[in-house]
């Protein structure tokens, strides 16, 4: 049974894209960090009650093989189907190893060297305005869903959101510029509250290293700020990791 096939029968759609969520004119990044994102969703370690979880895996392997080669990818492309005869269908891989290859684990001081680099660049900045946009200045939901944001980050990030909007930038939303000082106050009370939790499951768990110390910064997330949390981690990892070996060029 070729590629297609198998996507349609295991996730039922021929297309590769839309098996990734992506469209057709994704970039190789956006392409790749969705590849991590739905693998991720059926990686054998993590997908225990998912009985074809591996070969599941395996299927969006082989489809990113595809796609993140240029030649193959345009054939696709421009046909509609898969060169089934490519060296990189038919080669034998172990697609934990080269899924492995592709997205190194990240560490607890990847995490810390990546939000020196990230707070206050202009990546940061795009960043922020698009979630005040998004959620239109809801600093509750900007709050939780900004990457390396903490309390302590939250006067920094409003005063950016304040230049931009004077700047005609990004609009004056209501929720933001006439936010009442109770909603304010609240907030940081929650994200104290986080913090004295996360410092006494560290007591209680005897957690030290730098694996239970990321583990404990995970744990610490309670419903949508864990998956937010994850959601971070997912980025990080899909984007800053070391890119693996150049793929073989198929068949044409």
């Amino acid at each position: 049974m070729g590629l297609l096939e198998k996507c349609e029968e295991l996730f039922q759609t021929t297309s590769l894209y839309d098996l990734l969520g992506v469209d057709r004119t994704a970039t190789d990044a956006e392409v790749r960090r969705s590849y991590y994102k739905v693998s991720l969703q059926v990686h054998p370690d993590r997908a225990p009650d998912d009985p074809l979880a591996t070969e599941k895996f395996q299927v969006l392997g082989k489809l990113y093989a595809v796609l993140c080669d240029a030649e193959q990818r345009a054939v696709y492309d421009e046909t509609g189907v898969v060169d089934e005869e490519s060296d990189t269908l038919k080669k034998e891989r172990c697609w934990e190893d080269y899924w492995r290859v592709l997205f190194p684990t990240i560490t607890l001081k990847d995490i810390l060297d990546f939000e020196k680099k990230y707070q206050g660049s202009a990546e940061e900045r795009e960043d922020l305005l698009k979630l005040y946009v998004k959620h239109e200045g809801d600093m509750d939901l900007i709050t939780s869903s900004a990457m390396c944001c903490t309390v302590e980050d939250e006067p920094r990030l409003c005063a950016i959101l304040r230049e931009a909007i004077e700047a005609e930038e990004v609009p004056a939303f209501p929720a933001f510029t006439k936010e009442s000082a109770k909603k304010t106050k609240a907030r940081r009370k929650r994200a104290d509250k986080e913090r004295v939790e996360a410092e006494e499951m560290q007591k209680e768990l005897g957690l030290g290293d730098e694996e239970d110390s990321l583990a404990m910064m995970i744990k610490q997330r309670k419903q949508s700020r864990e998956q937010n949390f994850n959601s971070f981690l997912s980025d990080l990892e899909a984007k800053y990791s070391k890119k693996g070996g150049k793929t073989r060029r198929g068949k044409k």
